[in-house]
């Protein structure tokens, strides 16, 4: 008899869990846009800018792998909301001490179309998704 209802309550979490995890993807997807100099929307909808689409899409999968660890180790709903935010923030982050750091001229790099720097910014914001994601176990 508990067995129907398990299965409720586990689609019940489930769609609890994936609906804020979409609210979180397209916060991050507009919060990202906005602290980034260029119109990566622009750039990659107008312009069909290559750069800025590997770009973007990295920082999206990456922030997504981060969400999928918050969501996999959470112990509440109210947990994996705490964690995610952390996780969006760490993100945002994340191309600051790119753009900042390492590479100061990435915005320009991106705008022009460069493939290679598309390639650095998704790979390293990949990486911080990854790492983001495992230090979130405890």
């Amino acid at each position: 008899m508990d067995q129907p209802y398990d299965l409720l309550t586990g689609i019940l979490h489930f769609s609890a869990y994936f609906g804020l995890s979409l609210v979180f993807l397209i916060a991050f997807k507009f919060l990202y846009a906005l602290v980034t100099p260029h119109d990566e929307w622009k750039l990659i909808r107008e312009d069909k800018n290559a750069a800025a689409a590997i770009g973007f899409g990295g920082a999206v999968l990456g922030f997504a792998i981060a969400v999928g660890g918050a969501a996999s180790n959470s112990v509440s709903i109210i947990d994996f909301a705490t964690w995610a935010l952390v996780a969006l923030i760490a993100q945002l982050i994340a191309f600051a001490i790119i753009r900042f750091g390492f590479m100061p001229r990435i915005v320009e790099r991106i705008e022009d179309g460069e493939i290679s720097a598309g390639i650095m910014l998704a790979a390293t914001t990949i990486a911080v998704g990854v790492l983001n994601a495992a230090c979130m176990s405890y």
